[in-house]
C-alpha cells in the first residue's frame, strides 16, 4: 500500500451536487481549479505537499448514461506527474448524474460501471499507483440527502436508506476497481464526531456509533447480505472539523472553549477510538477553519496528531482543506475564508501567510522529530 509523499495534503474542494435551490454546483470549476491545476499543485510543492485530494465529479464525467469523458482528470493528472504530486481521487464527492440518486434501481450497476471506466482509464494514462475514495463521506450524504432534504433526493426520514444504497455501491464499486487493479489503495472516509449528553438526552452512546455505520458494513461487520469484507478497511480517512462535536440536541460545542467549559472530547481520545476499532492506517482526511483562526485549529490538530502517534496510533497524515477558498453550497456569491489561500474577485491565490509560516514551523518541528529519532536509532545499533 502507497504511503503518502508528505505527511500534510492538501485537499480541493470538488462537490458537484445538486444544492437546496436544485441548481448543481461545482466547486472544481467555481474555483477555478480545473483550470489553475499547474499553478495550484506549484504552490503546494512550494509549501512542501506533495499530496493532494481530489474528485472527478461524476456529474461531469457521464453527461451521458454510459459514456464517460476523463479528459478534464487526465489534464491534472498530467500536472501532477510533471510536478511529482500525488493523487488521491473521489468518485462520488455528494454529486451523481442528473438522472441518478442512491436508491434508484440502476445506481449500484451505474457507479460500477463508473469505477471499470476509471480503473480503465487511470491505468492507460498513469504509472502512478491508484489511491481512490469510492464515496466520500457515506455517512454525511445520508444524512445530508436522506434526513434534512440538503441534495437530491431532497428527503426527511430516509437516511439509513440512503447510507445502506450508498454503501451497497460503495462495495460493489470496490470489487470492480480491484478486479481491474489489484493494488489500487481503497480509502475510506468519513466524519469523526462526538456528540455530548444534555439535561434531556443522556444516552448518546447510540448516537456515537451511527459515525461507525457506513465503515462497518463495508467491512461485512453489519449487513452481510451487502457482501461486504474486512479486506476492504485498507486506509481508514476521518474528517474532523470544529463543528464535529455537538450536544444531543443539535448545537456545536464552541471552539476555541470558554474558560472553565472545556466540554468537548480531545481530538486524540477520538483518533484513539478510531484505531482501537479497526487497528487499520488511519488519516485526518478533512480539517480546516475560517479566519484567523486557521492558525490556531491547524496548531491544536497537529499537536493532537503528535500525540497520537507518540501513542501508538498508526496515522499517515493531515490534509488541510480546501487548499483554495471555497463559495457556500447554498450561495456562490459568499465565500468562506477556509482555506491556504483566499481568493480574489478574479479568483486569484493570495496566500493567507500567518497559516503558512504556522504550518512551516510544524513541518521544520516534524523534520527534526525525525532526525532526532533517527540518529538515536543509528546511535543504539
Amino acid at each position: 500500500m502507497e504511503k503518502f509523499n508528505t505527511f500534510f495534503l492538501g485537499g480541493f474542494e470538488c462537490a458537484d451536487h445538486i444544492n437546496r435551490s436544485g441548481k448543481r454546483i461545482n466547486l472544481l470549476k467555481e474555483t477555478q481549479h480545473d483550470t489553475r491545476v499547474y499553478d495550484d499543485y506549484q504552490a503546494l510543492c512550494s509549501i512542501g505537499i506533495k499530496t493532494v485530494r481530489e474528485g472527478i465529479c461524476w456529474s461531469e464525467v457521464e453527461k451521458i448514461p454510459g459514456q464517460f469523458d476523463f479528459s478534464e482528470v487526465l489534464n491534472r493528472i498530467r500536472a501532477a506527474e510533471k510536478l511529482g504530486i500525488q493523487q488521491i481521487w473521489d468518485l462520488i464527492h455528494f454529486g451523481y448524474p442528473d438522472d441518478l440518486f442512491p436508491t434508484h434501481p440502476l445506481f449500484c450497476m451505474r457507479f460500477e460501471k463508473l469505477c471499470e471506466a476509471f480503473v480503465n482509464f487511470y491505468r492507460t494514462c498513469s504509472k502512478q499507483p491508484l489511491m481512490v475514495v469510492p464515496i466520500n463521506e457515506i455517512s454525511f450524504l445520508a444524512w445530508h440527502s436522506g434526513d434534512v432534504r440538503g441534495t437530491v433526493p431532497f428527503a426527511v426520514n430516509s437516511g439509513w436508506d440512503m447510507k445502506y444504497h450508498l454503501c451497497k455501491a460503495a462495495i460493489l464499486g470496490i470489487k470492480m476497481l480491484k478486479r481491474f487493479d489489484p493494488n489500487c489503495t481503497i480509502i475510506l472516509v468519513e466524519p469523526l464526531v462526538s456528540i455530548h449528553a444534555t439535561e434531556n438526552a443522556y444516552h448518546v452512546l447510540d448516537m456515537n456509533e451511527h459515525q461507525f455505520q457506513a465503515m462497518d458494513i463495508i467491512a461485512g461487520r453489519m449487513c452481510p447480505e451487502l457482501g461486504g469484507s474486512e479486506d476492504f478497511l485498507e486506509l481508514l480517512g476521518f474528517n474532523y472539523y470544529w463543528d464535529c462535536q455537538w450536544e444531543a440536541a443539535g448545537r456545536p460545542l464552541p471552539w476555541p472553549e470558554e474558560e472553565g467549559y472545556e466540554k468537548r472530547t480531545p481530538l486524540l481520545k477520538l483518533l484513539q477510538t478510531a484505531w482501537k476499532r479497526y487497528k487499520k492506517p488511519i488519516f485526518i482526511s478533512e480539517t480546516g477553519h475560517f479566519g484567523a483562526g486557521r492558525v490556531t485549529w491547524l496548531k491544536e490538530i497537529a499537536a493532537a496528531c503528535k500525540d497520537a502517534q507518540n501513542k501508538g496510533v498508526n496515522l499517515w497524515g493531515i490534509c488541510i482543506y480546501p487548499v483554495t477558498d471555497r463559495p457556500d453550497w447554498d450561495n456562490l456569491t459568499e465565500y468562506c475564508d477556509c482555506g491556504i489561500y483566499d481568493l480574489d474577485s478574479h479568483k486569484n491565490r493570495i496566500a493567507f501567510e500567518p497559516f503558512i509560516e504556522a504550518l512551516q514551523a510544524i513541518q521544520n518541528s516534524n523534520k527534526k522529530s525525525e532526525h532526532l529519532l533517527s540518529h538515536a536509532a543509528g546511535f543504539l545499533k
